[in-house]
């Protein structure tokens, strides 16, 4: 079963017995040549940049993966107090990070 995630600080039926501490999953990354130059065009032209999209979507689930991996690394069953975060590093690196509290619970 999935680790269970929430942006808030409890599960309903759930008790928290134990906070194992942050945890974190970071990826930082920029376009492809391909997605750089059709980025580029929709500049142009305007619109939605669907390379840019798609690239952002992947970098998101690349570090929620990394987020639950360090969770169950540390021992824990369920992360509360979800978030993600994203900055530009660069003229075209964009660094995303999603982060939570690892937390072990048991059924009330």
């Amino acid at each position: 079963m999935p680790i269970p995630v929430t942006t808030t600080f409890d599960f309903d039926g759930h008790k928290i017995v134990e906070y194992k501490g942050i945890v974190r999953g970071i990826v930082v990354r920029s376009p492809t040549i391909v997605q750089g130059f059709l980025g580029g065009l929709k500049n142009i032209v305007g619109g939605k940049i669907g390379a840019y999209t798609e690239m952002c979507e992947q970098t998101r689930v690349d570090a929620y993966q990394q987020l639950l991996e360090h969770a169950e690394s540390i021992g824990a069953n369920a992360i509360v107090g979800f978030r993600y975060d994203s900055s530009d590093l660069q003229e075209s690196a964009t660094e995303v990070l999603c982060y939570g509290t690892a937390v072990v619970i048991e059924k009330e």
